[in-house]
């Protein structure tokens, strides 16, 4: 997919509110802590997040979503440290942190979703949290976003597999209806994951 090409629409393909997810599951955050949100488009969740008093990197490859962030930011008045790089090309052993956000990156393989995971752990400070949220497989029934390919989607197992029953400090399929920008918009069938590895 070509996100500068998604990404080029006068409005904020996803609002400029921060995700409802995140919103619920603020809670289980290391407070104003440093934190990166991966993959984080347009920075509604990162510029949230600064409001808050977190210490926030915002990592993306689209330079178009970027620049919007950037507004973003500076609409709010607030610091967000940005990083322009290609998801698969990050170094997950140069920094830790405190916090790892990973809101709807759904584009990742299944074969290499494990890999992934290992890069986050990497990532994540002892006592740390990380926190993904994204579509289940039924979501492919409403069309409201999300990827059109199943296999993109997250299953109960696609963290079971990687996390230890002891790391996993909520997991939760559900449905609900939001309204965040264009595109993601109307019922839905999502999932909600926080460890603490």
């Amino acid at each position: 997919m070509d996100w500068d090409d998604r990404y080029s629409i006068d409005d904020y393909l996803f609002g400029q509110k921060p995700a409802q997810a995140l919103l619920q599951n603020e809670k289980h955050l290391v407070p104003c802590g440093e934190t990166l949100l991966i993959a984080d488009g347009e920075g509604r969740n990162s510029v949230y997040l600064a409001k808050k008093g977190f210490k926030v990197t915002s990592s993306d490859s689209s330079i178009v979503a970027q620049e919007k962030a950037k507004a973003l930011a500076d609409s709010h008045c607030v610091k967000v440290h940005f990083k322009l790089e290609n998801f698969f090309d990050i170094d997950w052993s140069r920094k830790q942190y405190d916090n790892i956000v990973g809101i709807c990156f759904q584009f990742i393989p299944p074969e290499l979703m494990g890999e992934v995971f290992k890069g986050l752990r990497l990532a994540t400070k002892k006592g740390g949290t990380i926190l993904i949220h994204g579509y289940t497989p039924k979501q492919i029934q409403y069309g409201t976003g999300g990827p059109k390919d199943v296999s993109l989607m997250y299953t109960k197992k696609t963290f079971t597999r990687s996390f230890n029953p002891s790391e996993i400090h909520l997991l939760e399929e559900y449905e609900a209806t939001i309204s965040e920008g264009p595109g993601h918009s109307g019922k839905s069938s999502m999932i909600d994951f926080v460890a603490k590895p």
